[in-house]
């Protein structure tokens, strides 16, 4: 979708959800789609127009920090959390609502999963990849019941999709122990669908936060 496209179909009604902080997984450069770039800047509106609040990695760098900024500039809520060695490499974000630098980064996935009630992964890198996957995982093994969510905009999470199909017709992934997480192609798709899978775990009854510490 091009810039244009991008932001004549944004749509800016505020929803009504149970999920109060959504954590963001995502590059901490800007990659060479400038769409990437406005995209992040947008859910940052939407995440802050809905009233939740950002969980995210602490940086100021590239999605991250367009993410965090946007979010700050519409008036929400905004919690880095950043381990030590990388408050000067990502250029750590002071002007957030909660900093939490903590000291490796086990330390800092499991207080971004610990505060967060969903998770979405923008386009990213390595990092963005096992931290997603690390979430996924969890989910499979019915540790949380968090919404996962992939925005694959311009079909940049794809060839994960195909693997994840690839593992599942060779018998890696079982029957019973599928994998759970949803894919938007469209930025103002991310919060209704996180709010519907919300709603559904919560008339089912079930906990969504279960203790991951013993995996």
């Amino acid at each position: 979708m091009h810039s244009a496209g991008l932001q004549n179909e944004i749509m800016t009604t505020r929803i009504s959800s149970p999920i109060k902080n959504i954590c963001i997984y995502c590059g901490s450069s800007e990659g060479h789609d400038p769409d990437f770039m406005q995209a992040a800047t947008k859910l940052g509106e939407l995440i802050a127009l809905n009233n939740m609040g950002l969980v995210y990695g602490g940086g100021n760098n590239g999605l991250m920090g367009a993410v965090a900024r946007s979010v700050l500039t519409h008036g929400g809520r905004v919690t880095g959390i950043i381990p030590t060695f990388l408050k000067n490499k990502e250029n750590m974000l002071t002007s957030v609502d909660e900093l939490i630098v903590v000291p490796d980064m086990h330390t800092r996935k499991m207080t971004m999963f610990e505060k967060a009630d969903a998770f979405i992964a923008l386009p990213g890198g390595i990092g963005t990849l096992e931290e997603l996957v690390e979430q996924i995982t969890w989910a499979q093994l019915g540790r949380h019941r968090k919404p996962v969510l992939l925005f694959d905009q311009k079909g940049f999470w794809r060839p994960l999709l195909d693997l994840i199909t690839h593992m599942r017709a060779h018998g890696f992934i079982r029957s019973g122990l599928d994998v759970r997480y949803m894919v938007a192609e469209k930025i103002e798709d991310i919060v209704p669908m996180l709010t519907h899978a919300a709603n559904h775990a919560a008339r089912e009854g079930a906990p969504t936060d279960l203790q991951v510490h013993g995996l």
